[in-house]
């Protein structure tokens, strides 16, 4: 999505940079600490194939990249470079609606039809458990483990599932606390002191409405205290503990007590940016694509950026958004689809697009890049927003559990429930959805 974007229909929360609408750590040192299962083993894929990365060296014929709309012409612009330097071997981009939950409703439908029509498809990171479970991706394991260290450890997390990994990091993002300069003379040391100075000046906003955002708001808060959503193998909820209950509570008694405004529990990522810039709030948390447009708006208060600081007591949280590039189990060309992989997710890609069109890349030598550091004057502090993130719950219904975390948080921030529960309830609805599958 280009700068001046808003964001629009969520399911991933995910990366508004780049053309595409697709947004944990808890250790105070940051470096990722969200949700592990992926790597367990559970034999959930077995049987499933690996690529081979040899097949990428004499690929011919054509391949198909399937994505959402591509707004800022990022992806036109790499398509082109790579037809012009593969004369042999042809790509296309089959756009889909912007919408994330049409874009994953229409890889499904090619997926079930068995069809291989889409080579590569730009995933949303949150997809990863659900195709790969279905056995519709092929396992890039062998290929990745070959480049792993050229990309941000975080990002690989939301690659991996069942002990492998399903695709190759392309954007990424990660939330990032606002606060006006002229209400605030440092970052916070923690969320404790945010909620602290919101309430003795204008509050906080965030994304409390009942949607996918809020499962990513309350995630940021309750890894941080030291919660969990699933089990180390993904297999059973831990929503309802001790951990989560401090972190809701936390967040409710900012409502209370008046740090956060009431209205969060019905705000989107509009809402809040045009709250904060019409400096009605100190503080904002909002994805980085909030940063150019308040900057652009000459009567915006004043105001900076920074990763989000600790929660007193535990650690630094943070969710990862962003898209995944996967192989369909059913292309007819995967030696050319990888070859496209290996040339969108190149070192000199991700630093065009970073510089050009202001993606979030996952490539950790973009960052250092100056004309990167020109292009995304905050890309410091984005590289460490992405670096101590981690990744939401792994898991082939996802859906169903992040709409227990999203309507039952918000409904204790509505004041419809206690913080009790609401943890009670949403633990309830995620065993019933585990038990599915």
């Amino acid at each position: 999505m280009r700068w001046n974007r808003h964001a629009a229909v969520w399911l991933g929360c995910a990366a508004l940079m780049g053309g595409l609408v697709a947004g944990c750590g808890d250790d105070e040192e940051g470096g990722g600490g969200g949700d592990s299962a992926g790597t367990a083993e559970t034999g959930a894929t077995e049987g499933a194939k690996a690529i081979d990365p040899a097949s990428m060296d004499s690929a011919k014929g054509e391949v198909t990249a399937c994505a959402g709309k591509d707004t800022s012409g990022a992806q036109k612009e790499s398509l082109k470079r790579f037809n012009e330097e593969n004369p042999d071997l042809q790509a296309k981009l089959l756009e889909f609606p912007e919408s994330a939950d049409e874009q994953r409703n229409q890889f499904v439908q090619r997926q079930e039809a068995k069809s291989g029509e889409c080579d590569v498809f730009y995933a949303d990171v949150v997809w990863t458990a659900e195709f790969a479970s279905q056995k519709w991706l092929l396992d890039m394991t062998p290929y990745v483990t070959e480049r792993e260290s050229e990309f941000i450890p975080a990002t690989l997390e939301t690659a991996t599932y069942d002990g492998k990994t399903w695709a190759v990091p392309k954007d990424s993002n990660a939330g990032f606390l606002y606060y006006r300069t002229d209400q605030v003379d440092s970052v916070p040391a923690t969320w404790q002191e945010v909620y602290d100075i919101a309430a003795e000046n204008d509050g906080i906003v965030y994304q409390g409405a009942a949607y996918e955002g809020l499962t990513v708001n309350f995630m940021e808060i309750s890894l941080a205290a030291g919660g969990k959503i699933l089990s180390e193998d993904g297999k059973k909820a831990e929503f309802d503990s001790p951990e989560n209950l401090k972190a809701l509570e936390f967040m409710v008694d900012g409502i209370k007590d008046g740090a956060a405004k009431k209205s969060v529990a019905t705000y989107m990522e509009e809402p809040a940016r045009r709250a904060f810039e019409a400096g009605r709030a100190t503080f904002m948390r909002n994805w980085p694509y909030a940063y150019a447009t308040g900057k652009a708006n000459k009567d915006a208060p004043e105001f900076e950026v920074a990763p989000y600081p600790p929660f007193e007591g535990g650690g630094k949280g943070g969710i990862l958004g962003g898209y995944n590039l996967v192989i369909s189990a059913f292309s007819e060309n995967p030696g050319g689809a990888l070859a496209l992989i290996d040339f969108l997710t190149s070192e000199e890609t991700a630093t065009r697009d970073a510089a050009k069109f202001a993606v979030a890349v996952a490539q950790e030598s973009a960052y250092d890049d100056p004309k990167v550091q020109k292009a995304l004057p905050f890309a410091a502090e984005l590289k460490q927003a992405i670096e101590q993130a981690g990744s939401r719950p792994v898991s082939p219904v996802y859906t169903q559990i992040s709409q227990a975390i999203y309507k039952n948080v918000n409904e204790a921030l509505s004041g419809k429930v206690t913080p009790e529960e609401a943890l009670k309830t949403g633990q309830s609805e995620m065993e019933k959805a585990l038990a599915t599958f």
